[in-house]
C-alpha cells in the first residue's frame, strides 16, 4: 500500500510540473504585454523596451522558464508584479486565505447536505422525494454560476435587503460578521456543487444495490433504510469521497466568476485583474497555486480509496 500512495504522490508531482510548462507557455502566446498595459500606448519604442529588459523580458523564454521554476521550488518566490513591483506572494497570501475561506465555508453546508441528500435518494429510489430532488439537481447544474450569482443578489439584496451585494471583506473583520458578508457566495457556490455531490451519492450507492451480498440482506428482511446505511453505504464510500473532494478543489479553483460577480477579493479576482494588465507573474503565481490545490486534493482523495477499499491495493 505504502508504493502504491508513494506512486499517486509522485503522479501528483509530474503532472504540476507538467501543468506549469503549459501555463507558462500560454501566457507567451497572450496578445498585448505588460508594457503596452503599464505604460500605456503612447510610450516610444525605446521606453518600452527598456522597461521590458527592466523585468528581464528580453531573456530567452526557456531560461525564463527555468529561472521562474528554480526560484519556486527552491525558494517559494513567485517573483515580482510587472505592473506594481511588488512580491507576488505578499500581495496573493491574504487572497488565497479570503479564498479557502469562502471555498471551506461553502463546503462546511455543500457537503453534509449533499451526502445526506444522495442517501435519503437512494433510499427512496423512484418515490416523490427522489424525484424531486433530481429535478432541482438538474436544474442548479443547468444554471451558469452568473445567473446564480445575479438571482441572490437581485432578491436578498436588492429586493429583500437582507444582505450585502458585494462581499467586501478586510483582515480586521470579525468571524461572523465575516459570514454574514460572505453569505452569498458561498450560497452559490453551494448550488453549484450539491447538485453534482448529491447525484454522484445517489448513484454510487444505487450501484452496490445490485450486488449479491446486500441482495442477501434484502433477504435476511431488513429494512432499506438498513441495508443501505450499514451495507451499501460502506463499500460506495471510495468514489463518495473522490467526488467530494473534487468538487471541493472545485470550490477552489472555479471560484474566479463567484469572486467576479460579488468583488469578492480573493484569488480568482486578483487573477482576473492579472490578466487585464497582462501581467504574466501574477497570472502564472495563480495558475499554478489553483493547479496544486486541486492536485493535491485529489490526491488525498485517492489515498483515501486506497486506505477504505482494499481491492485498490491489488493489481487486477
Amino acid at each position: 500500500m505504502g508504493r502504491l500512495i508513494g506512486w499517486r504522490i509522485v503522479q501528483g508531482v509530474v503532472t504540476l510540473f507538467a501543468i506549469s510548462l503549459i501555463l507558462f507557455i500560454l501566457t507567451l502566446n497572450l496578445q498585448g504585454n505588460a508594457a503596452d498595459a503599464v505604460l500605456g500606448q503612447a510610450a516610444t519604442a525605446e521606453t518600452k523596451a527598456a522597461f521590458e529588459r527592466s523585468i528581464g523580458l528580453d531573456v530567452p523564454a526557456w531560461q525564463r522558464y527555468l529561472t521562474w521554476l528554480w526560484n519556486i521550488v527552491a525558494h517559494f518566490d513567485f517573483g515580482r508584479s510587472y505592473t506594481n513591483q511588488n512580491v507576488i506572494v505578499n500581495d496573493l497570501w491574504p487572497r488565497f486565505t479570503n479564498t479557502l475561506f469562502l471555498a471551506c465555508y461553502a463546503a462546511v453546508i455543500a457537503v453534509p447536505l449533499a451526502v445526506i441528500t444522495g442517501i435519503t435518494c437512494a433510499i427512496t429510489e423512484g418515490r416523490l422525494a427522489d424525484r424531486a430532488a433530481n429535478v432541482l439537481a438538474l436544474i442548479a447544474i443547468s444554471l451558469p454560476e452568473f445567473f446564480i450569482g445575479g438571482v441572490l443578489i437581485l432578491l436578498f439584496a436588492g429586493y429583500w435587503r437582507w444582505f450585502p451585494p458585494l462581499a467586501t471583506v478586510n483582515p480586521d473583520m470579525g468571524f461572523f460578521i465575516r459570514l454574514y458578508v460572505t453569505f452569498l457566495p458561498a450560497v452559490a457556490l453551494t448550488c453549484l456543487v450539491t447538485a453534482h455531490m448529491m447525484r454522484m451519492t445517489r448513484n454510487s450507492v444505487l450501484s452496490i444495490m445490485s450486488t449479491p451480498y446486500v441482495e442477501m440482506g434484502f433477504l435476511k428482511g431488513l429494512t432499506r433504510a438498513r441495508v443501505v446505511t450499514k451495507h451499501a453505504l460502506p463499500n460506495a464510500a471510495s468514489p463518495i469521497i473522490s467526488v467530494v473532494a473534487l468538487n471541493i478543489a472545485y470550490l477552489v479553483v472555479g471560484v474566479v466568476v463567484i469572486e467576479k460577480v460579488f468583488t469578492y477579493p480573493g484569488v480568482g479576482q486578483y487573477m482576473i485583474d492579472a490578466v487585464t494588465k497582462r501581467d504574466v507573474p501574477a497570472i502564472l503565481a495563480c495558475g499554478i497555486l489553483f493547479a496544486a490545490v486541486f492536485i493535491i486534493l485529489n490526491t488525498i482523495a485517492d489515498v483515501l480509496a486506497i486506505i477504505l477499499n482494499p481491492r485498490l491495493r491489488h493489481p487486477r
